[in-house]
């Protein structure tokens, strides 16, 4: 996969580069100094992974990267920068991933082979959608920010998304993380793969596996691959159970 390279330093930039040439199947094809080179080069090359310093003279990486990803083929935009708190600002604009300076090659290899991944995915359903999709529109993962950097959680792994306070949960195949979004948002995104079962809880359809009354009357939903069966509101009884009728 073809990978371009930003950052202001130019140490930096053949260190990261020389990483990415000893990895199979990815090789660098551009670099650049500034975000607005980014954008040319980007523009120029057709890259499907930029690697983008986050700190730089002019136009800096946040604002790179929300140019980037409005391209009309939009490569799938890592951050690498010492500045963790800027794990946030990588989200608002859509970036694929998040990796933290030194980066170390496992870490970049982990996150160019979940990328690829991704990219292809995301790249496919632009072009199914013709020239007028938004690319803000087309999520296939859930990104997360978790230890390790920003964590993407392939949507076909969610099982159900949980709110409590001011964070929401996501409930996936290896475990859970914290998300900035709210239920509200995440079900207007994702529409129909998503049913509400109760003012804090979503469960994605596709692992919805039943519906269970308890001896006290109230009803839980079972998913699939999850242990613990979540509580449903009365208000949502009815419409679950003909959903899981009709499954």
């Amino acid at each position: 996969m073809k990978v371009l390279v930003v950052d202001d330093e130019k140490l930096a930039r053949e260190r990261l580069a020389r990483m990415v040439s000893t990895l199979e199947g990815y090789g660098v094809i551009a670099e650049a100094a500034n975000g607005h080179e980014a954008v040319q080069k980007a523009v120029e090359y057709e890259p499907d992974i930029v690697l983008l310093d986050i700190r730089m003279p002019g136009s800096d990486g946040i604002e790179a990267g929300a140019e980037l990803v409005r391209l009309a083929s939009p490569p799938a935009v890592i951050f690498c920068t010492v500045f963790g708190e800027h794990a946030i600002e990588a989200i608002k604009v859509n970036a694929a991933g998040y990796l933290l300076k030194p980066v170390r090659r496992e870490a970049l290899s982990d996150a160019l082979s979940q990328i690829s991944r991704f990219n292809a995915v995301q790249k496919r359903a632009i072009a199914g959608q013709g020239h007028e999709a938004d690319p803000f529109k087309i999520r296939t993962h859930i990104s997360a920010k978790t230890r390790r950097g920003i964590e993407l959680i392939p949507l076909s792994e969610v099982r159900f998304f949980q709110a409590d306070h001011k964070y929401v949960t996501v409930r996936h195949d290896k475990g859970e993380v914290l998300i900035d979004d709210t239920l509200r948002d995440l079900e207007t995104e994702f529409g129909d793969k998503l049913v509400r079962i109760h003012r804090n809880a979503l469960v994605m359809t596709d692992h919805l596996d039943g519906l269970d009354r308890d001896t006290t009357g109230h009803y839980q939903v079972r998913i699939r691959g999850v242990d613990e069966k979540l509580d449903v509101s009365r208000r949502h009884v009815s419409g679950l159970r003909r959903l899981v009728q009709a499954l």
